[in-house]
């Protein structure tokens, strides 16, 4: 099947600017509500992905996601939430982007055209087979991206990648590629919408799934999560008072000692 780059078709919609405002957010709600759709048919491929990485990470490999632009800020952000959420080092899931850190908040010109920079992104956190990398674009043609699977596919390094078009170069290097194709986006080529949107919600996916098979949640509770607030806290508090049966007061005093709800619970079940 020919490479159609429908993330660049022209938009469903036209005279945007003649639009009221009730107008704009309907049409665009109507759009959002293709991607779970959208993503639906993706899942068998999603699900290779996901058993893939846990057996990396089980192994005490690292998962990586490159990406350029909103694609790259996107994986940054389901990186930076590993730890709060799943109590996990923040050197288990690792967010790179084109550019640096500084491309997080501003565009760094022709960044993401370079076809060397991200290896050696990678090389800087001793890359090795031992992990793997998810490559995230939604054009699916994005050089840096591309160019990073294809020397991990030469040191043996498991890749997979996220886009939003079918049989796009990037899904063709990866050797575990999720294509979600949400067609036009409402603004024409505007891919941090529709596109961005899949593209948070495979994240979502692949984070929480594989966080929950590598025993972070117990029941339907983030046990692992840190205690960086007072709303986390109160709810780690009302975590182990329903698994305990405890009292309020015992629970908090548990979680002050311990600073932990798994740990919190261990030391009362063993004492």
């Amino acid at each position: 099947m020919d490479f159609i780059k429908t993330t660049e078709q022209e938009s469903n919609y036209n005279h945007l600017e003649n639009m009221s405002v009730k107008d704009l957010i309907k049409n665009i709600n109507k759009e959002d509500q293709t991607v779970p759709k959208a993503i639906e048919k993706a899942l068998p491929e999603i699900e290779l992905l996901i058993e893939q990485i846990v057996l990396k990470l089980k192994s005490g490999g690292r998962l990586f996601y490159i990406g350029a632009g909103t694609s790259g800020r996107l994986g940054i952000l389901d990186a930076s939430e590993c730890p709060p959420t799943f109590g996990v080092s923040p050197d288990v899931v690792i967010g790179i982007i084109a550019g640096g850190d500084t491309a997080i908040r501003k565009a760094v010109e022709f960044s993401e055209d370079s076809k060397n920079q991200g290896w050696e992104d990678l090389k800087s956190y001793a890359i090795s087979k031992k992990d793997i990398v998810v490559g995230i674009a939604a054009s699916g043609t994005t050089p840096y991206v591309i160019s990073v699977l294809e020397t991990c596919k030469l040191n043996n390094i498991i890749t997979g990648s996220i886009s939003c078009n079918l049989n796009s170069p990037l899904s063709k290097t990866a050797q575990y590629p999720i294509d979600v194709v949400v067609g036009p986006e409402f603004v024409t080529g505007s891919s941090r919408m529709k596109a961005g949107t899949a593209q948070k919600l495979v994240l979502n996916m692949i984070s929480t799934a594989t966080m929950i098979r590598l025993g972070h949640i117990k029941g339907n509770k983030m046990i692992d999560m840190q205690l960086s607030n007072i709303k986390l806290f109160n709810r780690g508090v009302s975590m182990i008072m329903t698994d305990l049966n405890i009292n309020e007061d015992e629970a908090k005093e548990l979680l002050s000692k311990y600073k932990n709800v798994r740990l919190a619970i261990k030391k009362y079940n063993n004492d």
